[in-house]
């Protein structure tokens, strides 16, 4: 069942089987330690890039084999997906999630017996696995930090395998890269990625790119537009048009 496009929704019946398996997998990812930013994670899930989550198949390879896109049904591409009942707003996930309706050929279902599936919680916050990866895949959207219409669209991006704007293969032509002003250990979120652009610019208003301030330590800029150095970036509040595109391509929706 595709989920409608007006709220609000009363929480789905739950499955015994299933919530046995959500919740051994909720209480192995609680940990007691701090993060320098909401985009973290735990001994358990060690993040790249951020806020993505390695896969033993794929690490910080770009999303390009067909394995990593969801499978396309006709016209559609039908992703099941359950929400934790923990959280206190979930209509703010369901309205991200309904958001790739109206523009893409993206449709999330309720997972019934899906295999595979994108389970939101309320983790260490907010991360993701990049593209599909088979079973229960977690998407971490902590109560406290993370539920923001961008901050959904962004972390189901990257499920859908998109990585962030100032990774991408051409990039060094739009930004500068300030090492002296990153956290040091966090120099890896800013390497460069052999990424399949799909024709699409580079987007300074894209829901995927990081503020000029990522991971500064002394809270001096980390990137800055060589067009215009004084340029702000990294604050979208909705997926852009060039976005958009990128899914629709990836995914060879219909225009």
């Amino acid at each position: 069942k595709v989920l409608p496009t007006s709220c609000c929704f009363l929480h789905r019946s739950s499955y015994k089987a299933e919530l046995k398996e959500i919740g051994v997998y909720e209480n192995a990812l609680v940990h007691k330690n701090k993060c320098l930013s909401l985009f973290c994670g735990s001994a358990e899930t060690p993040l790249i890039y951020g806020d993505i989550a390695p896969s033993k198949s794929r690490n910080a390879v770009p999303c390009t084999a067909t394995g990593c896109k969801w499978p396309k049904s006709g016209d559609y591409v039908y992703i099941p997906v359950y929400i934790s009942s923990s959280y206190t707003e979930r209509n703010i996930i369901i309205r991200g999630l309904v958001s790739f309706h109206s523009s893409t050929c993206i449709r999330f279902v309720w997972r019934t017996s899906h295999v595979d599936y994108l389970y939101f919680y309320s983790g260490t916050g907010c991360w993701s696995y990049l593209g599909r990866q088979g079973g229960l895949q977690a998407v971490s959207l902590r109560n406290n930090g993370c539920l923001y219409h961008s901050t959904v669209q962004h972390e189901v991006s990257h499920a859908l395998g998109f990585h962030h704007e100032q990774v991408r293969s051409d990039r060094d032509s739009y930004v500068q890269v300030l090492p002296q002003n990153i956290i040091p250990g966090y120099e890896h979120n800013f390497e460069k990625i052999q990424t399949n652009n799909l024709g699409t610019p580079y987007d300074f208003n894209s829901v995927m790119h990081y503020t000029k301030y990522a991971f500064s330590k002394n809270g001096q800029p980390t990137l800055l537009s060589k067009a215009n150095p004084s340029l702000d970036f990294g604050r979208a509040t909705s997926m852009s048009a060039n976005d958009i595109a990128r899914i629709n391509k990836l995914y060879g929706c219909s225009e």
